[in-house]
């Protein structure tokens, strides 16, 4: 990403008044800068469903991700690496469903889930629930379905077990921004083989797709072709959409073309003092949702919405680290915070993703190809259907 997404170096800052104790969003674990988060911790396992689909839930007491190694299709036992998972031991018991028995048990730098199928069955999904929805854990979901219903053998339930509340149905269709970065007469950064304006756009368009196929999203894109959309347009784009989510999607560089690995920006603390001195200047981002004309009460308003709406952009960065992580590598430091203008918007949860680093061979390789392209646009597409299943979502 270029220099050209910080225009604030030159200017100076205005603090804007906070107010302690502001809005925060349950439950949440916002990933501090310095280094990685510690290990999570294994809570219970629990099941629901029958022998034709089966959800398997992990509670946790951190946010974590989880990676195929075993599919089960061939001696019906599935393998799942949990990298950053601590046990003590083993932990196991009986399932249900499609599921006869389930162990975790300690692996090299983290822990292993194996599952004892019943029958044939592939893994529909796996996603990262926050709290919420009175639920106090993070909690790792897998979703199985039956491969061939007649091969399955029926498991039986158990009063151990028991079946994870369901999130309420989504009435009304949420409102997503996709921001492909650059464009036009500014390429972004430059790989070996493409430009970074080649492959954000080729990715929104392919989440745009992805997410318009549940039917759960109008979807907005700031820009469908090779041209160029100034970075406060592209914030008024997601305001006059009255945007549930806004997603900026870039492709790092630097020196070192051994450097790789994929990140996530959030709005910074001076980055939220810089929308205190833009609505000074000429209201451009919330004027019509601050009713009144009192300037005191006005901030009031601003810094409310602004902290819920960090909150809330904080939550869908550690869905959208633990999803996108099991698909491509992620810097150590992977949740950042910067004033991108992007992300300036008081009122609209947003987040800036780095989808690696395009002067990294490998990176660019993986972000070029179509196919691994795609495997990291269902990642980012399951992030986004898990934030407004779990409750953390515009109000």
């Amino acid at each position: 990403m270029r220099r050209s997404l910080i225009s604030f170096a030159r200017m100076g800052w205005v603090r804007a008044i906070l107010i302690v104790g502001g809005l925060t969003v349950a439950g949440v674990a916002v990933a501090t800068a310095n280094g990685s988060a510690p290990p999570a911790g294994v809570q219970k396992v629990r099941f629901g469903g029958d022998r034709q689909e089966t959800r398997v839930v992990i509670d946790l007491d951190r946010a974590a991700a989880g990676k195929l190694i075993a599919d089960g299709m061939d001696d019906q036992r599935l393998v799942i690496g949990l990298p950053n998972v601590m046990v003590s031991g083993e932990l196991q018991g009986a399932g249900q469903g499609l599921v006869k028995r389930w162990l975790i048990d300690e692996a090299a730098g983290g822990a292993r889930l194996r599952l004892d199928l019943a029958g044939k069955a592939e893994v529909r999904r796996r996603f990262l629930l926050p709290p919420g929805d009175g639920a106090t854990a993070y909690r790792y979901v897998i979703d199985l379905k039956a491969v061939d219903s007649a091969a399955v053998a029926p498991a039986p339930r158990l009063s151990l077990t028991t079946t994870p509340a369901k999130a309420p149905p989504l009435r009304l269709k949420k409102v997503v921004v996709i921001d492909a970065g650059h464009g036009g007469k500014d390429s972004g950064a430059l790989g070996a083989n493409i430009y970074e304006k080649e492959v954000t756009l080729a990715a929104a368009k392919a989440l745009k797709e992805r997410l318009e196929r549940t039917g759960r999203f109008q979807v907005v894109l700031t820009r469908e072709t090779d041209t160029f959309v100034p970075l406060e347009s592209r914030v008024q784009i997601a305001r006059r959409a009255d945007a549930d989510l806004f997603i900026s999607l870039h492709a790092d560089s630097g020196p070192d073309a051994t450097t790789r690995g994929a990140s996530v920006y959030t709005l910074s603390e001076k980055g939220a003092d810089r929308v205190g001195r833009v609505l000074e200047k000429d209201d451009w981002l919330m004027k019509a949702n601050l009713p009144g004309r009192d300037r005191a009460v006005s901030q009031i308003l601003l810094d409310l919405s602004q902290r819920a709406t960090k909150n809330r952009s904080a939550a869908f960065a550690q869905l959208l680290l633990a999803n996108v992580g099991e698909e491509t590598p992620l810097l150590r430091r992977s949740h950042r915070d910067a004033g991108f203008i992007v992300l300036l918007a008081p009122d609209v949860p947003a987040v800036l993703l780095e989808m690696g680093f395009i002067t990294n061979p490998e990176d660019e390789a993986f972000l070029s190809a179509k196919a691994s392209r795609a495997r990291l646009v269902d990642a980012v597409a399951d992030s986004i259907e898990a934030y407004f299943s779990s409750g953390v979502r515009k109000s």
